[in-house]
């Protein structure tokens, strides 16, 4: 993000459904085709009908990632820019033949409702600005698709929910890796048995993080790490056991005192248990580039690990299991390719009336979550998760 638009919103204020593993998966690597979208696999029932997409905030991840995977999308279309920098705007316009007109910047952003072409907005701003502009987009008539974390607090991610019920606007948080085939077809192998019964899992998420990102102010981001990367083991930890973690246990620390950690934590761990008696381990970092982004499952029988788990492109899964050959699976799903599968499953949401995975529900369970390990840090003892 650049110093003007960062002075800028100082001053304002973000399925693949898989078939059975063929058999000859368990005997070596698997290469698949690049994966479609969940969208695409319905096409023919969306008429086709393309939902259009305000993008609100051009930073890096919507530029890099969701407009470029929108561009390559079956039934997702860009349609309309918010951005404070309208120069900056034009220039983007231009490259997806969105008309000026349908540029709009953060004082004038409510004129969407006005805007029939907009179906949607994509919310790709500081987290503690999720809450403001998606309770405005849905009293524009707008559904939501909001980057994770959802908000920075629960009382934010509730005020969201409601303003989306009450406007009958759907709202999905955009929890990317519930959609990628790599960590589905891990879900889908646990939930088959092929580790046996879950004993203990563990994840791992960072990076050695800059001087000067908005991710290091408290108010913009609502936390260090932990809400920013470490927010994605919370999530592997929940859907590849299925279940809701009950205690956690954690604690963080500031270990470089060079400035960069006045306002966040650089780093958490943190322990949960489940009702079944699993146990999962996570660690969460600012300082370093080698904590890496997996996630390890063991079971009784065998164990799973996604290692990159949560990147991009690149995803790997292997495993090993008694009486089986040992697993190896990667897909051919180079970026922003994930970003087009996550457009279209909501794309789709919006055509056929259905409600997304990932709604509102999930992104408050897991602040829910958050909160609960920000207060065992602070108090240092475990803390009971609220089924």
């Amino acid at each position: 993000m650049s110093s003007s638009r960062r002075s800028f919103l100082k001053q304002a204020g973000s399925a693949v459904a898989l078939g059975a593993f063929a058999s000859e998966a368990f005997s070596g690597a698997i290469h698949a085709e690049t994966a479609m979208s969940q969208a695409e696999s319905d096409s023919s029932s969306t008429g086709g009908k393309k939902i259009g997409y305000c993008i609100v905030g051009l930073g890096r991840i919507s530029m890099g990632q969701f407009m470029p995977g929108v561009k390559i999308s079956k039934d997702s279309k860009v349609v309309a820019l918010v951005s404070g920098h309208r120069d900056k705007a034009e220039r983007v316009a231009d490259e997806y033949d969105v008309p000026h007109n349908a540029i709009y910047n953060y004082q004038n952003y409510d004129s969407i409702r006005d805007n029939p072409a907009i179906d949607a907005v994509y919310i790709a701003l500081p987290n503690g600005m999720h809450a403001e502009y998606t309770i405005r987009a849905a009293k524009a008539g707008k559904h939501v698709l909001c980057e994770k974390p959802m908000a920075n607090s629960v009382k934010e991610c509730e005020q969201m929910i409601a303003a989306c019920k009450q406007a009958g606007r759907k709202l999905m948080i955009a929890y990317r890796c519930q959609y990628e085939p790599t960590n589905l077809k891990a879900i889908e192998l646990l939930r088959q048995g092929y580790a046996g019964k879950l004993q203990v899992m563990s994840s791992s998420n960072g990076f050695n993080i800059h001087a000067g990102e908005w991710r290091l102010n408290k108010k913009m981001a609502g936390g260090g790490p932990l809400v920013d990367v470490g927010i994605y083991s919370i999530q592997a930890m929940r859907y590849l056991t299925g279940e809701e973690p009950t205690v956690v246990d954690a604690s963080w620390s500031v270990v470089d005192h060079d400035g960069r950690f006045n306002e966040v934590e650089e780093n958490v761990v943190w322990t949960f248990r489940f009702s079944s008696g699993v146990l999962a381990h996570c660690a969460t970092s600012y300082g370093t580039n080698f904590i890496g982004g997996s996630a390890r499952v063991i079971g009784s029988e065998g164990m799973l690990e996604l290692n990159p788990a949560f990147g991009y492109q690149g995803l790997h899964l292997t495993g090993k299991a008694q009486g089986k050959p040992s697993l190896d699976v990667a897909f051919n799903n180079p970026s922003p390719h994930q970003f087009a599968t996550e457009a279209d499953y909501f794309s789709d949401c919006i055509l056929q009336n259905k409600e997304p995975k990932t709604g509102g529900e999930e992104g408050l369970r897991d602040e829910r979550i958050i909160t609960a390990i920000y207060k065992s840090c602070a108090e240092g003892k475990p803390v009971k998760l609220i089924a």
